[in-house]
């Protein structure tokens, strides 16, 4: 499943999946572990864990529980401040190899949460979808230009935040939105996006990441023929976008992801996408999965 300079952090100790959060219901830690491990067997390089609206002190010893067994590093996925500062605090950087784990995720929002990095260095996953309009207020970004902007605030913030950080210890969340109901051309914004940042001299290195399965969110699993549909157009974003700088998915690990070559139907379809507005790309969508 592995495609060369692609970093892939596992999504499945997540609550939004069901048979996950059975499992965090039933306090049942010896399945997660499980989980974890096969993941990790699976060749990811970071595990995510986020226990959905539970306490901070869960997040601690689901987190210990983890690194009990699995010597990966891990990414603590939570909104909340306090839950990823327990979190970190229960993070041991000796059992993940001496690996820093990532913080998914800060906003403009949440800036509070830089000042974890002195219990616990992390790489933060910088939120760029939105950001403070001109008055103060937090608002989604509906532009490419303006995703890019908070993209440039953020990283700037981060560098005053955590002193000296390189670029190559920040990643930018520009987001990502399904394909498959896309009729304000969310993905063209994406990839405008990902072209603003890549010209930027400032921001070389920067790693870029999005929750890849969000790209296929809703599509059928497979066409009437019984061959599948999500993975091959996640594969053609990757085609389309690794170029432009995104190096790193938060993705499944039963996905056999690949680069696809130029007559590849997916990719054509992405292709097609990026040229068309509104429904007519939805059509386009329909058209490659029937």
């Amino acid at each position: 499943m592995s495609i060369p300079g692609l970093t892939i952090i596992a999504e499945s100790i997540n609550d939004s999946v069901p048979s996950t959060h059975t499992m965090f219901e039933e306090n049942n830690l010896d399945g997660i572990v499980e989980l974890a491990r096969q993941q990790a067997e699976k060749g990811v390089t970071y595990i995510d864990v986020n226990v959905g609206p539970r306490t901070p002190g869960f997040m601690a010893t689901v987190i210990r529980k983890i690194q009990e067994h699995i010597a990966l590093p891990l990414s603590i996925d939570t909104p909340d401040p306090a839950m990823a500062a327990a979190g970190l605090e229960a993070y041991d950087a000796q059992r993940a190899g001496n690996q820093k784990p990532i913080l998914n995720s800060i906003s403009e929002a949440r800036l509070e949460m830089f000042d974890l990095y002195a219990r616990q260095p992390f790489i933060p996953i910088l939120l760029t979808t939105e950001g403070k309009d001109g008055s103060g207020d937090m608002t989604m970004n509906e532009t490419a230009e303006q995703v890019y902007a908070t993209a440039k605030t953020m990283v700037g913030i981060a560098r005053r935040r955590i002193a000296d950080v390189p670029n190559n210890q920040i990643i930018l969340d520009p987001g990502i939105m399904p394909i498959g109901s896309d009729l304000k051309g969310d993905f063209k914004r994406l990839m405008n996006t990902l072209a603003l940042i890549h010209q930027d001299e400032d921001l070389v290195g920067v790693n870029i990441s999005v929750g890849l399965s969000n790209f296929t969110a809703m599509l059928p699993s497979k066409k009437p023929d019984g061959s599948p549909v999500r993975g091959p157009l996640e594969s053609a974003f990757l085609t389309v976008a690794m170029p432009l700088g995104l190096n790193t998915i938060v993705g499944s690990v039963k996905r056999k992801y690949a680069l696809l070559a130029d007559d590849d139907p997916a990719l054509q379809c992405l292709r097609d996408v990026l040229t068309l507005e509104g429904v007519e790309g939805i059509m386009r969508v329909m058209m490659f999965m029937s």
